[in-house]
């Protein structure tokens, strides 16, 4: 017979062996919990439609912190990243796009095998859809705004490649990615000119 300590530690590890089972993805390479769950769902589903009609594997790469050390300049935090990220794609099947993310380290990148270079128009992804909603000034939790950004960045990537192949997505989250991020752009800059709006008329009335 088994004690009850032996069958209480099978049972724990059976529940975390299936729950780490539930939760395998094939396209959310890593995600430090920092993606909701329905995230990761609906990038699965981008990813496995994406897979079959336009032959890209699209992968998503999260992390808290990729270990840079303290105090380490800029030439080597480049260095660092570029080898780190060079390590995972040497183990991705090609045609890939991979968008990676650092929280704590400020990254984000977007990678591209050689087969799409001249589809994917890095800047236009991460100025227009991701970076938008990760760096917004509100009151959402980091965890919100990284799912948010990973899912507009993720979806704009299987748009942009099934347009140039003439492709409508069913899993396609259409254009409420690139509102959002058209319109964080306009709260932005309307704050920059309302600033030096006032700027300018705090000088003129102190010359008054």
């Amino acid at each position: 017979m088994f004690s009850s300590n032996y069958l209480k530690v099978a049972v724990f590890s059976l529940l975390l062996f299936l729950s780490s089972y539930t939760y395998a993805t094939t396209f959310v390479l890593s995600d430090d919990g920092l993606i909701d769950e329905r995230t990761i769902t609906k990038i699965e589903e981008i990813g496995n439609e994406a897979q079959s009609k336009l032959g890209v594997n699209i992968f998503v790469y999260i992390k808290n912190s990729l270990g840079l050390e303290q105090g380490i300049s800029t030439k080597d935090k480049i260095k660092y990243i570029k080898k780190y990220e060079n390590d995972i794609t040497n183990s991705l099947v090609k045609p890939y796009v991979l968008l990676t993310m650092a929280v704590d380290d400020t990254h984000v990148n977007l990678i591209v095998s050689s087969e799409f270079e001249k589809v994917i128009d890095k800047n236009e992804i991460l100025n227009g859809y991701v970076v938008p909603l990760l760096a917004s000034k509100d009151k959402n939790s980091i965890f919100s705004k990284v799912s948010a950004s990973v899912l507009n960045g993720y979806a704009a990537i299987a748009d942009v490649i099934a347009d140039s192949k003439d492709i409508k997505l069913e899993s396609s989250i259409g254009s409420s990615g690139k509102i959002a991020g058209t319109v964080w752009k306009v709260l932005m800059y309307t704050l920059i000119v309302v600033g030096l709006l006032l700027y300018v008329f705090a000088v003129l009335k102190r010359k008054k």
